[in-house]
């Protein structure tokens, strides 16, 4: 499984056109209602989210490995980690479930999201085994204590009372992975909306697509200026 999860970790980048691409492949749907699915898929993706919004305003940790290899320079274990050893996975994994019900793909439900469930399960793996040979009992103590997938709700909101939230670190660097997520339910949205409802009701509401689009780019375009001008830092 180590094996597997280093050569996952090495090429999981190239894997976001391959999840993009199965959201829009035919399938049965999940929900006959359309609307519903959107609601509920949307919620969910959402919530995923905002788990690496808050994991990132409060304790940032370096992510892509070095030479995309498994690495770690030390052993965060304070912010949300305190509380869940992989929010950021936890907080993927929801956003792939939440957009694959929004997609109303059934496909997607009953492959999809279990293939990228396997992915990370088997980077962690990868992850945990770099951590113990590096940091041996200081990880060990730390993996005894917290869990892997499952967080600790326990002292959650004393955590999140007793540290600074970050938002420009969150700007700066969840900026494209918020822009990926929001385009492809918008795009999404649009597919429902051309496949089920009238072609009187797409083009009405196509303008406002449009508008949608436009406005998620231009933020994106503006804050990789800023960053790049270096006009906004974070801690």
């Amino acid at each position: 499984m180590v094996k597997i999860g280093n050569f996952f970790f090495h090429y999981r980048n190239f894997m976001f056109p391959v999840f993009y691409l199965a959201l829009f492949l035919p399938s049965p749907p999940i929900l006959d209602n359309y609307i519903a699915a959107v609601v509920i898929g949307g919620i969910i993706a959402l919530a995923g989210q905002s788990v690496r919004w808050t994991t990132i305003g409060l304790v940032y940790i370096i992510r892509g490995g070095k030479n995309r290899q498994v690495y770690a320079e030390k052993l965060v274990t304070d912010g949300i980690f305190a509380h869940c050893r992989n929010p950021m996975y936890v907080g993927n994994v929801l956003m792939l479930l939440g957009t694959g019900i929004l997609s109303n793909s059934l496909y997607f439900l009953l492959i999809g999201v279990p293939f990228f469930v396997f992915i990370y399960q088997a980077i962690i793996r990868a992850e945990e085994n770099f951590l113990h040979n590096k940091f041996g009992k200081e990880f060990e103590a730390y993996k005894a204590s917290t869990g892997r997938w499952i967080p600790r709700f326990n002292g959650l909101a004393t955590t999140l009372s007793s540290m600074t939230f970050q938002w420009k670190r969150v700007v700066l660097k969840e900026y494209n992975t918020s822009y990926i997520w929001l385009m492809g339910c918008t795009l999404l949205v649009m597919k429902h909306v051309y496949t089920y409802e009238p072609a009187a009701t797409f083009d009405a509401a196509l303008p406002v697509f449009l508008g949608v689009i436009f406005l998620f780019t231009a933020s994106y375009v503006g804050i990789k200026v800023v960053k790049k001008r270096k006009k906004l830092t974070s801690a």
